[in-house]
């Protein structure tokens, strides 16, 4: 079943989505390893505390953690506890699956809809450090990474999971 979502029409929009919040997660955790070391050079090596690593890493991990979730997501790589729903009859399995879908969209609706207006309430506001950037810019990966793991979920509901696709398996997308 999984295999036969790439010839649907959200197959490609989705894999593109799903490549995106990899290299958008990579990208973050990548600059983040780079401006820490930085941060501690500046500031034990030649004695100058600037202020902008730690606001920004935390930007970053920021990025990292909300859009590489979606990503997780659908790679099926995500905590997932299953030692009493594998003990249970096959579909009572189905049935749980289905529960935990549904609690995902559920979650994703929630973090969505609030996560936004974090940001619409906060666009006023700046970082101390970086008052150039509205503090609601700083929160914006979090309705975004909720919305891109809404899809991943309600693909999930409508295909199955998308683990053994290429595009997840780090492959070629078709």
């Amino acid at each position: 079943m999984s295999e036969g979502v790439a010839g649907h029409p959200f197959a490609r929009p989705l894999d593109g989505l799903y490549v995106a919040c990899i290299w958008v997660a990579g990208i973050a955790i990548a600059l983040m390893s780079v401006i820490i070391p930085v941060g501690v050079v500046m500031r034990y090596v030649f004695g100058f505390g600037a202020q902008w690593p730690e606001p920004i890493a935390i930007l970053l991990m920021v990025v990292f953690t909300f859009i590489g979730a979606a990503a997780a997501y659908r790679a099926g790589g995500h905590i997932a506890v299953t030692m009493i729903t594998d003990a249970l009859p096959r579909p009572l399995q189905w049935l749980a699956a289905r529960l935990a879908d549904g609690g995902m969209a559920i979650i994703c609706a929630f973090v969505l809809w609030y996560g936004a207006q974090l940001c619409n309430a906060t666009m006023g506001q700046t970082i101390a450090e970086l008052p150039w950037l509205p503090v609601g810019v700083t929160y914006l990966p979090i309705p975004i990474g909720a919305a891109a793991t809404l899809a991943f979920v309600l693909e999930r509901i409508a295909f199955g999971a998308q683990t053994a696709r290429a595009v997840v398996r780090l492959g070629e997308i078709e």
